[in-house]
Order: structure tokens, then sequence, then C-alpha cells
């Protein structure tokens, strides 16, 4: 991929340039500069602002001649045209040009055949620092000479004028797919440097013949991979970091002709409620130096308390792999014998686990079905339920259609069982039943995963027509058959077909997907 032009400017500047300062370095800075402060263990904590969560109406994408005719065009991508791109790119680099700044160099793809070169620049050492956590970092040898495929440009206490620069807002994200170049601002919220590459790579992958993720992947010990999809909160990195399997990433995968491959170099958890009992990895990282929590409660003897969201229910940590004990330093790994789709159902109508045969795999990937939890994007405070194309609705610069094939693809050449695992709600939708009991879904995800479900009697669900087994040892066969949670199994019906009216309404944007697939969603 060609390097876009004037990368000289990127860092162009009448204050000091930091280059690649070491994770130490970047803590003093910070600390110095007032953008954090110290937590008792090590952590530094910051606040974001305002923006507590993705910004993603604020996200556009440039319209160019290069690849307008791939980009799927409508609310994920908003067009911009290169006129006030240009305008934007210019208001920020002289933004820069009277700061400080801070350089990260470092990749995103952890297989050498499908990486990108990346260049972060930002005026923050806090994010800087995200950076560096997030992605993947150079050896020195690397380092020598390095030239960047892609950049983010990043200021993010430069606002927009919408009237001149055709934004939405004061904030702005905004991809040229062409340049491979992000810029960003009006937002501290760190996650949206990452998010911005995703969906750079969500973009060129495919062009590459990758599938490209929005998953979180582990192996076994022999060698099993398993891959988990799902939005923000439905327990990716919960149920990937588990002390039993090594963790080869918690949110960003691709799948190509060797396997499964991070694009990251660290993880971005969620710890609102944080358990050390439940989530003891993650749990012991906000208590570790190098670890980045955002908007997360501190006291003046750098206490934490986990527990209080009154700044957002979207609290995270952001912390290199390597801080899980089992993590898989090379992050990459073979094919997976395991796919599961993370569904957090606020209805209360999913069963905790379903197997799904090959065309609904495609049908609920390409649904999404999961619930929109509090604080991951600006304006939700409680779940709602909700259809996110591939798990991955906000970072799909192409059609989903595209990444639809990917996986048909891989389905009919790897064959990997594929599972529905419900991580919402039961005995009643959301404020009525409760959520479903995380030792219950660990029980269920390690018999998948061991192969002890491959034999199990099951059922099929009259409402979604999948396979529901019918006992599981370890897990009370009541919860394994949701309409029984319910105190009024009429009222679960009616809920049902509600459900399942919302699921056909849904699909019939997907016009000319295959017939085997579109008849395989609910049967209701």
């Amino acid at each position: 991929m060609a390097i876009a032009e004037n990368r000289s400017l990127d860092a162009a500047t009448n204050g000091k340039v930091f280059r690649n300062l070491s994770t130490s370095a970047l803590y003093m800075h910070a600390l110095r500069r007032g953008e954090g402060v110290l937590a008792e263990g090590g952590a530094i904590v910051v606040d974001t602002g305002e923006h507590t969560g993705r910004s993603p109406k604020d996200k556009f994408v440039v319209r160019e001649p290069a690849s307008e005719d791939r980009i799927w065009w409508g609310t994920v991508n908003q067009e911009l045209d290169e006129e006030h791109y240009e305008g934007l790119r210019a208001k920020l680099l002289a933004h820069h040009a009277e700061r400080d700044l801070y350089v990260v160099d470092a990749f995103a793809g952890a297989d050498p055949a499908h990486r990108i070169a990346l260049r972060v620049v930002t005026p923050y050492a806090y994010h800087a620092l995200f950076a560096r956590t997030m992605f993947i970092t150079p050896t020195p040898e690397e380092l020598r000479g390095f030239e960047p495929e892609a950049v983010v440009l990043h200021t993010p206490d430069l606002e927009a004028d919408p009237a001149e620069d055709g934004t939405r807002s004061g904030t702005f994200v905004v991809l040229h797919p062409a340049r491979l170049e992000v810029l960003i601002g009006g937002t501290f919220y760190a996650g949206e440097i990452k998010k911005s590459i995703f969906t750079l790579m969500n973009d060129r992958l495919p062009l590459e013949g990758v599938f490209p993720m929005h998953c979180s992947a582990n192996v076994g010990e022999d060698g099993d991979v398993a891959i988990f999809f799902g939005l923000s909160g439905t327990g990716k990195t919960t149920l990937s970091a588990d002390p039993q399997r090594q963790l080869i990433g918690d949110d960003e995968h691709g799948w190509g002709d060797a396997g499964v491959f991070n694009i990251e170099g660290g993880c971005y958890a969620k710890v609102i409620r944080l358990s050390p009992e439940a989530e003891p990895e993650i749990y012991e990282t906000t208590r570790t130096f190098g670890t980045i929590l955002e908007n997360v409660v501190v006291d003046e003897n750098g206490v934490l308390d986990l527990d209080d969201d009154i700044k957002t229910e979207n609290t995270r940590a952001a912390y290199k792999l390597e801080r899980i004990s089992n993590a898989l330093h090379t992050k990459m790994a073979g094919h997976p014998q395991n796919v599961v789709f993370l569904a957090a159902d606020a209805f209360g109508i999913m069963p905790p686990i379903a197997r799904l045969n090959p065309h609904q795999a495609r049908y609920h990937f390409l649904s999404g079905f999961t619930s929109k939890l509090a604080g991951t994007e600006i304006g939700v405070v409680e779940p709602s339920p909700t259809f996110s194309p591939c798990f991955a609705g906000p970072f799909l610069p192409q059609h989903p259609a595209v990444y639809s094939r990917l996986l048909r693809d891989k389905l009919a050449r790897h064959r990997p069982a594929v599972w529905l695992l419900n991580t919402g709600w039961t005995g009643g939708p959301y404020g009525e039943g409760h959520r479903m009991p995380i030792q219950a879904t660990r029980a269920l995800l390690h018999a998948a995963l061991s192969g002890r479900l491959d034999d199990v009697e099951y059922r099929i669900d009259p409402v979604f027509g999948f396979e529901v087994p019918v006992h599981v040892p370890g897990v009370e066969d009541d919860l394994l058959d949701p309409r029984s949670t319910w105190r009024d199994p009429a009222a679960y019906d009616r809920k049902a077909r509600e459900l399942a009216a919302m699921f056909r309404e849904n699909f019939e944007r997907f016009v000319g997907v295959d017939e085997q697939v579109a008849a395989a969603g609910p049967l209701v």
C-alpha cells in the first residue's frame, strides 16, 4: 500500500516532538501535565470529560474515486467530500503546529503478511500512551527506518465548525480510505483511536482475502481455537480471558489462510463493577503499572472504586495483552474449531446456549442481535435491543454481505461448530428478570469447547429453530428453557413473537441474500 503524501507534515510543530517514548516516560509526561492521576498499584486514571463513549453519529468517510464504489454509504458511513476533508486537515495541522506533539509508531495486525504500519500523532501524552498500549509495539530493528502506511492525526481539544467543515457537530472522526488516514477531534475518548484503525482494517483486509472480525479469541492446550463475536458489553473480554486457555486477543482479529491473528497488541475492557472472583485476570490489571483507567472513580489516596458509575457505566481499562498471565505472545493461532456469537438479550427470550447450522450461522451473523449496554455510546442509559450487522455495524466500511460471504467461505472450508450464547437476561426482560449467571455461562461454554455437547440430547427451539441442549451437567435444566424461567409463560410467548417479528423486519434490509439463509430465521 502506497504511503500517503506529506507525511512529514504529520509532526510539523513549533513545539517539541516526542517520538516513541517508553511507557514510563509517557506516564511521567501525563502526570506532570495533569492529564491523569496515579492509582494504588500503579495504574494511571484519566477523565475523558463529556465524551465517555464513542460518537457514531460523528463518524465520516471521505468520498473519493479510489474507494467510493465499495463503501457502504449511509448512516454508518456518512460521506464527507474531499474539499471539507482538506479544510479540516489543514485546521488540525495548524492546531498541531503550536503544540508539543507525541508520535507513536506501531503495527496493526500480528500476522506480518497482513499488517499495517501506523503512526499516531497527538498533543496528549495520555493518548500516546493509549496508542502504545493498544497497538503492537515494533522491535528496535523495526523502528529503524519505520515508514507509516496509515496515520491518525488526533487533536481532541479541536472542535470542528459544522457550517464550515461539513460535520454534524464539533466532534469528528474521519477516515480517508485511499490515504489510510484518520482525523479525530472534539472528543477525548481514546476508544475512537482504536476503533478508527479497526474500521480501516475492516476495509483493507477483505481486499486481501482476509476476514476481519469483531471478536475475541483464545486457544486450548490442544491447539483448538475459539472465537467470540459480540458487541461491547456482551462478554468478549470476560469469556475469552479463561485461565484454562491462552488468550489470543479480546476484541479485533483477522482470519486468513494461516488462521486467526490479533489486530491489536492490547485489551480495552469494561471494568464497571468488575469482580475479583468472577474476572480475576482483568481485575488484577486495574492494580497494575501500565494500565490506563478511563473515568474510574479514584479518591485522593489513589484508591479505586470500580463500582461507582457516577461518570459513566462505560468505565474502561486499557492494558497490554501480556498483562494477562496466559496470553499467547505470538497473538496468532490456527483455524477455529468453535465460533461463538454472543448476544446480551434484554428481552430474556434467547436460551443461554444454542447450536447453529451454517445457514443459521449466517442469518444470526448478518442480524447481529444484542442489546446496546449503558454508556457504550452517547445517549444509551439502559439496555436496548438492537441489530448490528456482523456484530460490528459501526465499524463496517463495506456492505455486510462482503463479510457474510467471507464467513460462509471460512465455515465451509474449516467446518467449526457454531454456537449462540446469550449473556443477557433470563426470567424476564430487563427490569423484571436478571442477568444470566456468569457461572452458568462459563459452564456451558466449557462444555461446548470441550466437545461435551456434541452428543447430548437437543430440542428444536420453537421460536428460532436452532438446537438447544436439554441437559448440561452443572447447569440447571430450567435455565436451558427460558420459557420455564418466566413467571407468566404466556407473557414469554408474546415477547417471543415480538422479538421474532423484530428479527424478520430487520432482515428485510438484506435483499438478495441466499434463500436458505433468509429462511433460517425465527419460525414464528
